[in-house]
């Protein structure tokens, strides 16, 4: 799956301001940006990303997922410390 597909997917399901997609072979990380996190708990954010991406985790297209979560008045703070490279 390209990483733009699952940009795409992710922006489409949930409300975010930004999105950044890296992937390795079936080893992807996202950083997820939104103030609908807000009301969330961490676990709660987890599930909310990895909601839209169920089904490419159970046909083994995603195998390990690392995600990291922001509203938005955090990811201006952190940006620099985890942009993607």
């Amino acid at each position: 799956m390209e990483i733009s597909e699952i940009e795409a997917l992710l922006k489409d399901k949930l409300e975010l301001t930004e999105v950044y997609v890296k992937g390795e072979g079936s080893h992807y990380t996202v950083i997820a940006v939104s103030d609908s996190f807000n009301k969330m708990s961490r676990v709660q954010r987890q599930q909310a990303v990895y909601g839209p991406l169920q089904d490419k985790i159970s046909d083994g297209t995603m195998h390990a997922i690392s995600i990291k979560t922001f509203s938005e008045a955090d990811w201006q703070r952190e940006r620099q410390f985890h942009l993607p490279q």
